[in-house]
């Protein structure tokens, strides 16, 4: 469904961010980009979308085909009406509309305008609460409240491809389980394929069935999610787990020299 091939990403035309990134989604699967803050992996989510533009950068090298089309050089509206979505992060909202509002405006890019009642209804099926608050004007919502919002925003588009940025961001733990479960109910019951960028290693290994480690701008590790989890610098690294399985405290592992092995 997405093909990346070897994409190179420059800010400001001086600052390098992506240096030849290369990326495979099939479709109905859910994939994930793992790595730490800086790594690159929103810088990718935006290069597919189209929204680079508005942080003053481009893609340079390489291209970006969705079901075979190439899209690095569309603009982000016309990107939407082929099926890919993406969610940002820090449950952003139109926070003096209501809930229903807010749907109601996710829908708005779709040409049949007489479906919308009927696709918040099932967003309102995924999410129960939003129902129950649908009145309410979004800005007092709580953190993870947003969240299903502008999650269930973006399903209002009707995706085939929607692209998660750090959809546990800031949630309480028993919120974050939650979400994570939702997104497998999206992949499972709308047959939407999901392009997830976590930090939260654990549970994106959870519930996706490929991954990929980004570092420094580049992939330096893929493969399918039960074998990243059972690698030994993916538990260090992004699980706190030692070998023996005893959990590292975060200074330890914020110290430490990380061996590269994926890289030899």
């Amino acid at each position: 469904m997405l093909k990346i091939n070897n994409i190179e990403v420059i800010y400001s035309e001086v600052i390098l961010v992506l240096r030849g990134v290369s990326i495979e989604v099939q479709e109905g699967q859910i994939i994930t980009l793992l790595g730490a803050n800086g790594a690159g992996k929103t810088t990718t989510l935006e290069a597919i979308s189209g929204l680079l533009h508005t942080q003053e950068g481009k893609v340079t090298r390489g291209s970006i085909e969705f079901n075979g089309q190439r899209i690095d050089k569309m603009r982000p509206d016309e990107i939407v009406r082929l099926g890919v979505v993406q969610v940002l992060e820090g449950h952003r909202v139109f926070e003096h509309l209501t809930v229903e509002e807010n749907l109601t405006v996710g829908g708005l890019v779709r040409p049949h305008s007489s479906e919308i009642k009927q696709d918040i209804d099932r967003v309102y099926q995924l999410f129960p609460q939003l129902k129950d608050l649908r009145n309410n004007t979004s800005g007092y919502l709580s953190g993870g409240e947003k969240q299903m919002l502008v999650i269930g925003r973006g399903l209002m588009a009707r995706p085939k491809l929607m692209m998660l940025d750090e959809p546990s961001l800031g949630l309480a733990p028993m919120l974050v389980k939650e979400i994570f479960n939702v997104i497998q109910q999206i992949n499972r019951e709308t047959g939407v394929t999901i392009l997830l960028v976590e930090q939260n290693a654990r549970y994106a290994l959870e519930v996706a069935d490929y991954g990929y480690v980004m570092e420094n701008g580049r992939v330096v590790l893929d493969g399918p999610s039960e074998q990243l989890a059972d690698n030994e610098d993916i538990k260090e690294f992004y699980l706190g787990l030692t070998q023996l399985g005893e959990r590292k405290s975060y200074r330890d592992v914020k110290h430490y020299k990380r061996r590269k092995r994926w890289l030899g």
